[in-house]
């Protein structure tokens, strides 16, 4: 799974979703890679931090390799809850990589490890308080809007963090695959000169919607199997 998105994007892959019917979970925009270029996918290794390092530790213990640890602290911006010693440990358990719905510190020490770390930003101070810790800390996390079990995967890259259902992986992946290879296909052609806009044939898309105003352009790409949406 892993190898395969490493020649995909998770544009390519919430495309897909779209197109299967599949709910796309996208983290929220603020969730970004603390290395610009860092990628990763993999099952989600999902921890709820309430203050101490320690379930990140437990989570290690259960890790499977290519595992990624998506750690939930509520998306608080008043402290900061990995850092370099948590991503290092991750690195050392086989962790493909880290998931932050809140800070992180140590920014220099976690770019020189090299293990792709997403979070909504850094602040120096580490965690404020212990608090108590939920039953479920070490089986689902809450990223935005979304709550996220080792049943599903996350795809992570500039473009951000996206969720989606593991028993859908093959699927997913084969679409994105598809829906890849056509946008390829389709901005070989503009460079070299026949435009988008003949491709899709929007001329006759426009004469067709006077005819019938209803007609969307996704029915009209749909008929004449030019997809870039969807």
């Amino acid at each position: 799974m892993a190898r395969r998105f490493a020649a995909l994007t998770t544009a390519h892959v919430a495309d897909a979703c779209v197109r299967a019917g599949v709910t796309v979970r996208c983290a929220p925009s603020a969730l970004r890679a603390v290395t610009p270029g860092s990628r990763v996918a993999g099952r989600v290794l999902p921890a709820r931090h309430v203050g101490s390092v320690d379930v990140f530790l437990e989570a290690y213990e259960t890790a499977r390799p290519d595992d990624v640890l998506v750690v939930d602290n509520g998306g608080r911006l008043d402290e900061a809850c990995v850092g370099d010693l948590a991503v290092l440990e991750a690195q050392a358990a086989g962790v493909a990589g880290v998931v932050i719905w809140g800070l992180h510190r140590d920014t220099a020490d976690i770019r020189a490890i090299g293990l792709p770390v997403f979070s909504t930003g850094a602040l120096p101070t580490g965690p404020l308080s212990l608090r108590e810790r939920p039953a479920d800390a070490l089986t689902s996390a809450t990223v935005g809007d979304w709550t996220v079990s080792a049943a599903d995967l996350v795809f992570a890259d500039d473009d951000g963090v996206l969720f989606a259902p593991a028993d859908r992986a093959d699927e997913l992946l084969t679409l994105a695959e598809t829906i890849r290879d056509t946008e390829r296909r389709q901005a070989e052609r503009i460079r070299a000169g026949h435009t988008l806009r003949a491709q899709v044939g929007f001329d006759a898309y426009l004469a067709k919607r006077r005819e019938t105003p209803t007609l969307t352009f996704r029915d009209h790409l749909r008929a004449v199997g030019g997809a870039i949406e969807e």
